[in-house]
């Protein structure tokens, strides 16, 4: 595959939403927030297929914004 990413579209009101609430919480994004939200539903309905692990750096990164979050010690 050429390109791994594809664009997706949702209602701009929901995006600034997610923007509001993604501010201070270590996300750098709506669409690493947005990334994050799908893989733990995805992950929650057993659908996912482990394609789509997190690799050690992505599990760095999300373990830092759970911490920045107070959910980590």
């Amino acid at each position: 595959m050429k390109n791994e990413k594809v664009s997706i579209k949702i209602p701009r009101r929901l995006y600034l939403k997610i923007q509001e609430m993604i501010d201070d919480s270590g996300f750098n994004s709506a669409t690493d927030f947005i990334v994050y939200v799908l893989r733990d539903v995805l992950s929650e309905s057993g659908k996912e297929d482990g394609q789509d692990e997190f690799s050690p750096e992505e599990l760095k990164v999300l373990k830092q914004k759970l911490r920045n979050l107070g959910y980590l010690d």
